[in-house]
């Protein structure tokens, strides 16, 4: 014990962090603060450096290259000892954070622990939370089996939706217009850079605010915030019914993280990791790809909805969740923090909880596509078959194998995830015919490594087939114009 304090006190007379860490270990709360609601935040801060280890320990091992992701995570699951384990540990370790952080965004906002002061306190949480959900996403493609490509190509699509900035977007997050080596990289990068520093960053910020504006006193009906006179009130509080965190308050915060460091552990070593499933290959597109369980609710709410409304609900409605969660410190700053007194917060905490639980548990029977075996169910129908070249049918056969029924429907028959197809060719010229099935856009995920050329060429050729009987297909003006009057006028009608 000697030796230990002489070196503390050679390290601080360094140093000098001494007093500030005695200071914010023994910073006052109130009394009635040291509850079993206020242990979520230091829960987050313990399963965080839970993660940071645990993905150190996987990174050594992880090879982030779209050749050898897959095998190194074999090589971790049965070949390095206790390999299995890390990465248990970690994909649990992930699950758990975001169910705490969760269910801390929730205990704030029912304690009104977002008003004056700490209007800040919970946009940097807001912001965490949405960090928190990147670190999961980004995990999950790092495993890039078979689930994680076209997750991952679904999720690209998504973004290409974007008015302006979606292709940049795409070309940022993939490397290029398709899933390609450079893709994994970069999610790589993203997890084990770039999300994390930030996480430490606002973790941080957090934690200094916190400790600067007080842990929110137990919320008290009757007990109104005023901006004018809550911070003497607060003060008045911690001076005559407060305790120090450090030793006083701090007992329960560390039996929960050690009980949910336990609960990792135990269902790392009783369930295992997550994956990876089948190896990625690009040729196999009949899969139906499925998110991690907490991105499943979303899944659920786009295979229910019709396509036309999927856009504004992938678009409008994350951007306006997240607006709201940011200015509902500001515009509700004042007031009643106990719940007792606001019947709609309860109220709209209830009705979220069933719409999350309603929406995951219907996402294990939701589809992606509402047909989706139309493919094997029936063939092409055959009036888009009559008098077809070798190359068009060899195209029908693309359209067939390559699962196309999935999504598009030809005369009525197929699915309904994407446009039906029986005139797309008086739409979309052959050169963009090419670059929808190669690069993807909107709800279609890019097929340029699903397809030969060979295979390409058919596919479009087939699909300008397909329009009214005696109506050209669609052409390129500019095209048709520099190559003069006898080019507008080659193409033939059929």
């Amino acid at each position: 014990m000697r030796l230990i304090k002489q070196l503390g006190e050679w390290f601080d007379a360094r140093l000098q962090i001494g007093a500030t860490l005695r200071e914010t270990a023994e910073h006052p709360v109130p009394r009635e603060t040291a509850s079993w609601f206020y242990v979520f935040g230091s829960a987050v801060v313990v399963v965080f450096i839970l993660q940071i280890f645990s993905g150190i320990m996987l990174a050594l091992i992880y090879v982030p290259s779209a050749g050898e992701a897959w095998n190194s995570l074999q090589t971790l699951n049965h070949e390095v000892t206790l390999g299995w384990f890390a990465r248990a540990v970690h994909g649990w370790g992930s699950e758990f954070m975001v169910a705490i952080v969760l269910l801390h965004m929730v205990q704030v906002f029912w304690f009104g622990a977002y008003k004056y002061p700490r209007e800040l306190t919970w946009v940097v949480g807001v912001f965490l939370l949405v960090m928190t959900l990147g670190m999961a996403f980004t995990g999950q493609v790092l495993r890039f089996d078979q689930d994680a490509y076209w997750g991952l190509g679904i999720g690209a699509s998504i973004s290409s939706r974007v008015p302006i900035i979606g292709p940049p977007i795409v070309n940022l997050m993939l490397g290029g217009p398709i899933i390609a080596g450079a893709t994994l990289s970069r999610f790589f990068a993203l997890h084990v850079f770039v999300l994390p520093g930030l996480l430490i960053a606002f973790v941080g910020l957090h934690l200094l605010m916190v400790i600067k504006l007080g842990i929110n006193e137990w919320p008290m009906p009757g007990r109104i915030v005023r901006k004018a006179t809550y911070v003497k009130e607060y003060h008045e509080l911690t001076n005559k019914d407060g305790i120090p965190f450090v030793p006083s308050a701090v007992w329960k915060d560390l039996f929960f993280a050690a009980f949910i460091l336990l609960a990792i552990g135990a269902c790392a070593a009783y369930f295992g990791p997550f994956g990876p499933g089948g190896e990625p290959n690009p040729t196999i597109i009949q899969t139906a790809p499925k998110p991690d369980f907490f991105f499943l609710w979303i899944y659920a709410v786009l295979s229910l909805l019709p396509p036309s409304m999927e856009t504004p609900a992938l678009l409008v409605g994350p951007v306006v969740g997240i607006v709201l969660l940011l200015l509902l410190p500001f515009v509700s700053s004042e007031g009643e923090k106990s719940w007792q007194r606001r019947p709609v917060a309860v109220l709209l905490i209830l009705l979220l909880a069933v719409a999350f639980g309603t929406f995951t548990r219907r996402a294990e029977h939701a589809p992606w596509s509402p047909v989706m075996d139309a493919w094997s169910g029936k063939p092409n129908p055959p009036q888009f078959l009559r008098n077809r070249t070798a190359l068009e049918r060899q195209g029908a056969l693309v359209f067939q194998a390559k699962q196309c029924h999935n999504c598009h429907a030809l005369g009525n028959e197929g699915g309904e995830r994407g446009p039906a197809l029986d005139n797309v060719a008086v739409s979309m010229t052959r050169d963009q015919l090419i670059r929808q099935v190669i690069q993807g856009g909107g709800n279609m995920p890019a097929y340029g490594k699903n397809l030969s050329p060979a295979e390409t060429t058919a596919l479009v050729t087939f699909l300008q087939t397909l329009r009214p009987p005696g109506q050209r297909p669609a052409r390129d003006a500019a095209r048709d114009a520099a190559n003069g009057p006898a080019g507008a006028l080659s193409s033939p009608v059929r």
